[in-house]
């Protein structure tokens, strides 16, 4: 036993997932200290005011991000034995994020004009502008890659403490919603700032040029039409429901959706760590892939199980320790939502990491974009009627919509639930 658990630690995979394991330690316990303190400190309605306002940012980030976390970890992936290549994938990928900051920058100071929340709150937005900036521009893409998150962990985790100590210290009175969103865009612009420079202590410098950022956008092009359906039912929910329902309700639900997502972010670092492995395994194909996804899926599906289970039972408690009784309403909702965990394992374990890694994005853009166009439609029949108890109920469709379509695209069009029945093998690559 002692032999095969050190095989284990040394082999990559695993301390990929230590390392990452870090990083969502420090993104959980964080919140759970800075949320609880905002809630309290902000009361609901300032609390909803500035998670509207990074709700935005987070529509930002995902212009900037345009899914070079897929596509550019999947190309570094498959060339990090060429310092020449990643070094151009670098450049690319920069220069496009260059480009859409400005782009998405100068679109939303225009359209924040029609949304009085934005219009009327000029530091909120402009905190906004530089949360979604420094988030969407984290390298974190390329040490995943390079299969060598320890470093990326750290940066992020040194950034993470830094804005936590920030927070408890200078945020005092519900004015100050605008001031805990410029401190929590902190921790990613150091980790962006770090990893850009220590990343090219590791390959060539090459300065973006029209043709390598054109290769970028062409490579994330599919990614990011993945990502932006996958927002319409994502990261952009409390801000549509803003557009229906007041500061206060907005704050609800996000608490609920927060306390959600972060239980599933518990298996994050198994699905990143075994992303690049698996981007390169398929490529050469043959049955490692394949046993290696069955692993994943299990481990991934057991957890969601037991975290969606374990919300729903403690959602009261949790709602009462974390919040207090002003956020009494959000119990609700969290009980609803406490159906993500389960769904959301099933998509990533045995869709999004089979399908994405076999070149399979146009099959999944039409299903992340289907999904997105359904959350849309039920948000706006259902958030004016049932405020933040519909929102939920149209996120959960919209996954479970997700959820059902790929696993029936995986049953008909490859071979992952063929040969043993799923069978659990070891590849291998762990003997």
């Amino acid at each position: 036993m002692k032999k095969l658990a050190a095989r284990l630690w040394r082999n990559q995979i695993v301390q990929n997932a230590a390392a990452l394991y870090g990083v969502q330690i420090s993104r959980k316990l964080a919140p759970l200290i800075v949320i609880p303190y905002l809630a309290r400190t902000l009361g609901p309605e300032g609390w909803g005011t500035a998670v509207f306002a990074q709700s935005l940012g987070e529509f930002i980030v995902l212009i900037i991000e345009f899914g070079f976390t897929f596509s550019a970890t999947r190309e570094i992936a498959r060339n990090r034995e060429s310092k020449q290549i990643c070094g151009g994938i670098m450049a690319g990928v920069l220069g496009a994020q260059i480009v859409l900051s400005v782009t998405a920058i100068a679109a939303a100071l225009i359209g924040s004009q029609w949304i009085p929340l934005l219009r009327d709150n000029r530091r909120l937005l402009m905190a906004g502008l530089f949360y979604a900036v420094a988030q969407g521009s984290m390298p974190l893409w390329f040490y995943q890659g390079m299969e060598r998150m320890r470093m990326a962990a750290s940066l992020e985790i040194t950034g993470k403490l830094l804005a936590l100590g920030a927070i408890l210290t200078w945020i005092r009175s519900p004015e100050d919603g605008w001031l805990a969103l410029l401190i929590q865009g902190l921790a990613p612009a150091i980790s962006t700032a770090a990893g850009i420079v220590m990343a090219y202590r590791t390959i060539p410098f090459c300065a973006p040029n029209r043709g390598l950022i054109v290769d970028a956008f062409r490579l994330g092009w599919p990614m990011f039409v993945f990502r932006s359906g996958e927002s319409l039912y994502g990261v952009g929910n409390a801000f549509v429901l803003g557009l229906f329902a007041s500061p206060a309700v907005v704050g609800y639900f996000a608490l609920a959706e927060k306390i959600s997502k972060a239980m599933f972010g518990l298996l994050n670092p198994i699905r990143e760590s075994l992303y690049p492995r698996l981007s390169s395994l398929a490529r050469q194909g043959g049955q490692d892939a394949v046993g290696l996804v069955r692993v994943g899926a299990v481990v991934m599906v057991s957890g969601g199980l037991a975290l969606g289970a374990g919300v729903f039972v403690f959602a009261p408690a949790l709602v009462r320790l974390l919040m207090g009784p002003e956020f009494a309403p959000a119990v609700t909702v969290l009980r609803i939502l406490a159906a993500l965990p389960p769904i959301l394992s099933i998509t990533y374990s045995v869709g999004l990491q089979w399908l994405l890694p076999l070149g399979r994005d146009a099959e999944v853009n039409r299903i992340i974009l289907t999904a997105g166009a359904l959350n849309l439609a039920l948000a706006v029949l259902l958030a004016p009627r049932f405020a933040h108890l519909g929102m939920a109920a149209a996120v959960v469709c919209a996954e479970a919509f997700v959820c059902f379509s790929m696993v029936r695209l995986v049953v008909r069009s490859t071979s992952l639930f063929r040969n043993s029945a799923f069978a659990v093998t070891l590849p291998e690559w762990t003997q």
